[in-house]
């Protein structure tokens, strides 16, 4: 656009009636930065800027906004640069610029010596270069004789090293095929176990005791077993004996990726079994929140987080197999969340409904296609109603305060 012949500012005032008329908020010009800084130079010294009121100078800086395509800010920047120094000029990017110490001869001897030493750690190939021109005057290790361990580790990642070296290649993750990586979903039936571990602290560098727990996802009945270590030889006997404590037949077994159920040994009990593996994916945190949610609510909660040696493994898997569980299954009331769709499509869940896990196992549809066999409905409410929640809880709590005084002892 040519605006030579603008010499006042009625005339822009009527240029920014007619835009503004026309409904256009900005025009974006196609001109360099130093042709739109050059062109607003001239119009403010046209102008005689400097001598305006305050009126005229904001019809000015509306003028340059709707013709510049600049936002108000940018344009009181540039007049304000105006303002001191006379003129608007684009500002010269400065840039610290640092002298090269090691040049590519250095790093491709460099790569020498790591290939002769088949890569050895960066404080080895250190003390390389540094005997290489203190004892063997060898003059070329002149820069390098003082380079640090971890500028080595940079040069490593320079094109020129990698090209120089036998061998460079990046640290690859290992996959492991046992399992699939998923998210199950039961649909309503019981069986889907969340597995996790936990562990009851270190002392003097003695390993304290593991505590297994399995809670089915539907139902959320709980099984617990103490176990002295997390190896084939405690886990195995401890997984057979839970799994077939649940009075339901058990379709899949979910867990994280710990080693000490993603390895061989556990995936053949479970193929044996009939069991689905499954493991939670990456960056999903709630793939296995059930189970997480369960270690603080019933084993810290009774367990504490003191160190407990594993000697101790057998009384507490007794005391879990006698009392805990029996307790958790039949008598300890569990929140089970109902889900609402909002208008947006938000899902969120109320926790409305509490029932202990054997009394919303009795509550599914055709329940009984779930059980094991030789478990009945009546053998069920037999055993729960065998003594009332209140003396199940008091038992539980009584043998408890024994176990921790066996502990003591």
């Amino acid at each position: 656009m040519k605006d030579n012949n603008i010499v006042s500012v009625e005339q822009l005032q009527a240029l920014i009636q007619g835009a503004e008329s026309l409904g256009v908020e900005s025009v974006e010009r196609k001109d360099s930065i130093e042709d739109v800084y050059e062109w607003m130079t001239d119009l403010l010294i046209r102008l005689r800027y400097r001598f305006l009121n305050k009126k005229q100078r904001g019809i000015v800086r509306r003028y340059i906004h709707l013709y510049s395509g600049y936002t108000m800010s940018n344009v009181d920047t540039l007049i304000g640069q105006y303002k001191r120094m006379g003129k608007i000029v684009r500002a010269q990017r400065t840039q610290n610029s640092f002298e090269r110490v090691y040049t590519r001869e250095d790093i491709t001897l460099l790569a020498e010596v790591a290939n002769a030493y088949r890569h050895q750690n960066a404080k080895a190939l250190r003390k390389v270069c540094s005997d290489m021109y203190h004892v063997y005057e060898d003059t070329r290790f002149e820069r390098l004789q003082r380079i640090s361990a971890s500028h080595i580790y940079n040069l490593k990642k320079t094109p020129t090293y990698q090209n120089e070296t036998l061998e460079y290649t990046k640290t690859k993750a290992t996959t492991v095929d046992i399992g699939v990586r998923k998210k199950p979903f039961p649909n309503g039936k019981p069986g889907f176990l969340r597995v996790d571990s936990v562990h009851q602290g270190d002392l003097d560098k003695e390993k304290g005791v593991y505590h297994i727990n399995l809670v089915d996802e539907v139902t959320q009945d709980e099984i617990v077993v103490c176990v002295e270590g997390i190896s084939e030889e405690f886990l195995r006997p401890a997984l057979e004996e839970a799994l077939s404590s649940f009075p339901f037949n058990i379709l899949n077994f979910h867990s994280d990726n710990g080693s000490e159920y993603i390895n061989k040994a556990v995936a053949r009990m479970l193929n044996k079994l009939m069991i689905e593996q499954t493991k939670s994916r990456s960056r999903r945190s709630n793939d296995n929140g059930l189970v997480e949610g369960k270690n603080a609510a019933v084993i810290r909660k009774y367990m504490g987080r003191m160190h407990i040696p594993k000697r101790h493994a057998k009384a507490i898997n007794a005391f879990y197999r006698e009392y805990l569980n029996p307790f958790v299954c039949f008598h300890r009331f569990c929140a089970f969340p109902e889900e609402e769709v909002l208008e947006n499509g938000k899902i969120i869940k109320k926790y409305r409904e509490y029932k202990t896990p054997i009394q919303k196992l009795l509550s599914l549809p055709d329940f009984e296609q779930y059980l094991r066999v030789g478990i009945t409905a009546e053998s069920l409410l037999s055993e729960a109603t065998r003594q009332t929640h209140l003396q199940s809880a008091k038992k539980t709590q009584k043998a408890r305060e024994k176990l921790f005084a066996s502990f003591r002892k």
